[in-house]
């Protein structure tokens, strides 16, 4: 129980993140003894080559720039679980669309006059976002439809790898989904502004969306694979779609969990991985953190130790 002694961590200037990383280990205290032994956990479950690795997370982090770090480490993961928003943001980007560095203390009702958007500090012009989005949407939907005359219905996720195939942006999740054969799912995909694009278009092209089908892949997904891990990135209908599929496997063997919410509301978002645990979501036996902070903060130099 007293094995391990508290060292004082010894930073210099210039020291590399992997130097950091290794001092902090014997550091002791608090989310940074959490974020390495997730950063542990990671770097064991992405070595197992039997493990089928999910990475969830919502939309707003692909509103920062974060973004393009997220796309170049999509070749590590075997599936993606995310929002609609993640689809808007990176499409609106994808086509040009330029989000600017804002601030949370601001007047909102001045913001709404001069068409600017506040998601936390970021500020997004309304023609930037929308009109964007938009015109990217409806141009690959028009080219999916021609490549594809006679098809009338689509799961999400082969949907949305025919607009990776098209998004001309290599910094583009989606882009690089497609091109390393990684599906994309995302549950709520009528919940944002690809959602109500899609849902115009398909019913003047009197195409269908079957929800169903992605289900029963992720039903397969679970069945298929003995083990299986994930790095979730925040909470809501992208962290509860990893765990519950995996509830029916007996539970994930390796779980990372990156949160700021509270558990005390009983929130699946406040949730931790020892919550789920009860649920048969998490093995018993699994290996497994919690980590407490921001992910823009804690995700960088997990990736960066990690070389992911």
């Amino acid at each position: 129980m007293l094995r391990i002694h508290v060292r004082d961590v010894r930073i210099r200037k210039g020291m590399k993140v992997s130097e950091l990383i290794d001092s902090m280990r014997s550091m002791g205290g608090f989310s940074a003894q959490n974020m390495i032994s997730g950063i542990d956990i990671l770097e064991r479950m992405l070595a197992d080559r039997d493990s089928f690795n999910f990475l969830s997370f919502p939309a707003d982090i692909v509103a920062t720039g974060m973004r393009g770090m997220i796309a170049d480490s999509v070749k590590n993961f075997d599936a993606i679980i995310t929002t609609c928003g993640t689809l808007d943001h990176d499409l609106a980007k994808a086509h040009g669309g330029k989000y600017s560095h804002g601030s949370f203390d601001v007047d909102d009702r001045k913001l709404h006059r001069l068409n600017i958007y506040r998601l936390g500090n970021i500020f997004i012009e309304r023609d930037e976002y929308g009109l964007e989005l938009e015109e990217a949407f409806n141009e690959i939907m028009e080219d999916i439809c021609r490549s594809y005359p006679d098809r009338k219905e689509y799961s999400p996720s082969e949907l949305l790898a025919e607009f990776g195939k098209r998004v001309k942006d290599e910094h583009s999740i989606l882009r690089q989904a497609y091109l390393n054969k990684v599906p994309v799912f995302v549950p709520g995909i009528v919940d944002g502004a690809f959602g109500t694009q899609m849902m115009l278009f398909f019913r003047r092209k009197g195409l269908k969306l079957d929800l169903i089908k992605d289900e029963a892949v992720l039903g397969d997904i679970a069945f298929d694979n003995k083990t299986t891990g994930a790095l979730m990135i925040g909470g809501g209908i992208s962290k509860h779609h990893v765990i519950w599929w995996n509830q029916f496997k007996g539970g994930l063997d390796y779980a990372v969990y990156i949160t700021t919410a509270s558990q005390y509301d009983g929130s699946l978002s406040g949730a931790r991985l020892t919550e789920a645990v009860s649920w048969g979501k998490v093995k018993e036996k699994a290996r497994y953190a919690t980590i407490d902070g921001d992910a823009t903060i804690i995700l960088p130099v997990m990736y960066a130790y990690l070389g992911i």
